[in-house]
């Protein structure tokens, strides 16, 4: 027979055994993944055609992004490090050159074949049903302090975003210290900014005044601008692209990164 002390002492040592035996096995909780955005690092078995962006997006249920040629969408569901996308996404028709559709559909297949995520040291990994990697994502960068940029479209004012005149350059520089500079095709201007998250405001916007005639009609488009960044109350980064947005959703100035930023 055991003694009472010896059956306490032999109960509490495989208490603790299958205590750290639970916590060893236990697996580390999946990331969230609703209101993220990543840009595509590597697929696996390819190299990824240069200065391409490829990007995607959780935000309400729904993926979006770009897959470097096209803009595409679809439901999405995850659970516990599961994750589901529909198949048969809605996607834009555009044309581009051989080699990015062929990468496209590359990475559409990697979105449609994902069963399963983890979020690690700032990357995404999409995971096939065996495990392997399908794809992996770096986390998008949304800070705007250092960065320039080019514009190539804005609201004109009248409920219509336009594209730049051709001839003209329009640019942003964002530095750290608060303030923006650039050219608003044909004169300079400067202002403060303030970006926390995914706000934004601009204010004192101030131009030198040079008066120019070509292309035609670069003063009012000029004039479209600044009065553009008047009313940019958010933004959104995807990649190498940035929209400035008011308060009621209405793109007011979309832009390119410079790539020597």
């Amino acid at each position: 027979m055991t003694a009472p002390g010896v059956r306490l002492i032999v109960g509490l040592v495989s208490c603790v055994v299958l205590s750290g035996y639970s916590a060893v096995g236990a697996a580390p909780e999946p990331g969230k993944l609703d209101g993220t955005a990543w840009v595509l690092s590597e697929l696996p078995g390819r190299v990824l055609v240069p200065k391409s962006s490829l990007t995607l997006r959780f935000e309400g249920g729904r993926i979006s992004g770009t897959d470097g040629c096209n803009r595409y969408t679809s439901p999405y569901s995850a659970d516990g490090g599961k994750l589901h996308i529909e198949p048969n996404a809605a996607a834009t028709l555009m044309a581009c050159a051989p080699d990015l559709t062929d990468q496209a559909a590359v990475f559409r297949a990697a979105l449609g074949k994902a069963t399963g995520y983890r979020i690690e040291s700032g990357k995404l990994t999409l995971l096939s049903p065996d495990g392997s990697v399908a794809a992996v994502f770096a986390a998008q960068n949304e800070s705007l302090a250092g960065t320039s940029w080019r514009v190539t479209g804005l609201n004109n004012g009248r409920q219509g975003v336009v594209s730049v005149l051709s001839g003209s350059s329009l640019t942003m520089e964002f530095a750290a210290d608060g303030k923006v500079t650039g050219s608003a095709g044909c004169n300079r201007f400067h202002a403060a900014y303030t970006h926390e998250g995914a706000k934004m405001s601009i204010s004192a916007i101030a131009a030198t005044r040079r008066m120019c005639v070509k292309p035609e009609g670069i003063m009012e488009q000029e004039q479209q601008l600044l009065n553009a960044l008047k009313t940019v109350s958010t933004t959104r980064a995807e990649g190498d692209n940035l929209e400035l947005r008011t308060a009621d959703g209405a793109l007011a100035v979309e832009l390119v990164r410079n790539r020597k930023s």
